[in-house]
């Protein structure tokens, strides 16, 4: 799903880049209109967009998705949130996972990523307290429509 980011020059021009990551940074739309294309035509070659986080920005066009494909796997926080677009991804799915994980362990790996990403300790934190976090607790109220609830405890 991170493929279908909004690009950067995208999230600046509305003043969003601050929150890149929430529900309203990403084309919904084409993720969904792409999902359902590979459902209803099994046979056409999709080309999915891949997001580069090296360049911090997704890659059109850069998966193809063939015929020979027998299982779709789409990954995402917002597969059962109920929101415009979002909430016409579940009925395309055949199983939804959530994968529960505890607070504390999900900050801790967001700000390694983050501090990765080449983000000062004071950037890092900002981002993931003022954005990513918000956005695990918007994920974390629809857990109940998921078909599975997986536990992660972490290594």
């Amino acid at each position: 799903m991170d493929g279908f980011h909004l690009s950067n020059a995208v999230l600046d021009a509305r003043g969003l880049r601050a929150v890149k990551g929430a529900p309203q940074t990403f084309d919904a739309k084409g993720f969904v209109t792409l999902l359902r294309k590979a459902r209803e035509e099994p046979e056409a070659t999709l080309l999915w967009p891949e997001f580069v986080r090296e360049l911090d920005e997704p890659t059109p066009e850069a998966i193809a998705i063939t015929p020979a494909a027998k299982l779709v796997i789409a990954e995402g926080n917002y597969l059962l949130l109920d929101q415009p677009w979002w909430r016409q991804v579940r009925p395309l799915l055949d199983e939804v996972w959530y994968v529960d994980a505890p607070l504390e362990l999900l900050r801790a790996r967001l700000l390694e990523r983050e501090l990765a990403g080449g983000r000062s300790e004071e950037e890092a934190v900002s981002r993931v307290d003022g954005s990513h976090l918000p956005n695990a607790e918007l994920v974390r109220q629809s857990r109940a429509l998921a078909g599975r609830v997986v536990r992660f405890d972490g290594p």
